[in-house]
Parts: C-alpha cells; sequence; structure tokens
C-alpha cells in the first residue's frame, strides 16, 4: 500500500514573459526572475515535489507546456507572447 502524505503546502512563484531569454524550443524564465508569495526574489525553484500547475495570462497550462528545475522553468514558444502577460508557477510539496 502506497504512502499517504498526510501534510500537503503550495509554494507559488510570480514573473512575466518579458523576464524570459532564448527563443523557441529554448524560451525559458530563469529561477531568479520569479518573486514568491512573500514579494521576495527566488533563489530557485523546488527540487522536490509532487506537481506542479503553470498558469499563463491567469489560464492553467497543459503538462506538455513546459518543464522545470530548480534553475528555470522552460516553456517552449513563450517567446512570442507578449512579454506583459503574467506566468505564475504553484508547486505542490509534501
Amino acid at each position: 500500500m502506497p504512502l499517504v502524505t498526510p501534510f500537503q503546502n503550495s509554494l507559488r512563484f510570480a514573473a512575466t514573459i518579458g523576464d524570459g531569454t532564448g527563443t523557441g524550443a529554448t524560451f525559458a524564465i530563469a529561477a531568479t526572475a520569479f518573486t514568491n508569495d512573500a514579494g521576495v526574489a527566488a533563489t530557485a525553484l523546488p527540487g522536490a515535489f509532487n506537481y506542479y500547475n503553470l498558469y499563463i495570462n491567469g489560464i492553467m497550462q497543459t503538462a506538455d507546456t513546459s518543464s522545470v528545475t530548480t534553475t528555470a522553468i522552460t516553456i517552449p514558444g513563450g517567446d512570442a507572447l507578449n512579454e506583459g502577460i503574467p506566468v505564475v508557477v504553484q508547486f505542490v510539496v509534501s
């Protein structure tokens, strides 16, 4: 029987498309471009999490829209979006 985690929390990070670099498949937003819920600049994104949700302009994206590491979130084709569009990444951790 799998273990059930008794506690879950979420960590949110916000940035804009304009904070990203690269083009096409290599477009990414660095972890240091994000701020956390306290408005403090992030130093890294979580390395261990249950899952994450990506919101672009307030709309949750499908799983194939991005990939994430502790240093950046890659959003292929994100460079085609307006630079003022907000990006929120929510990590669910236990």
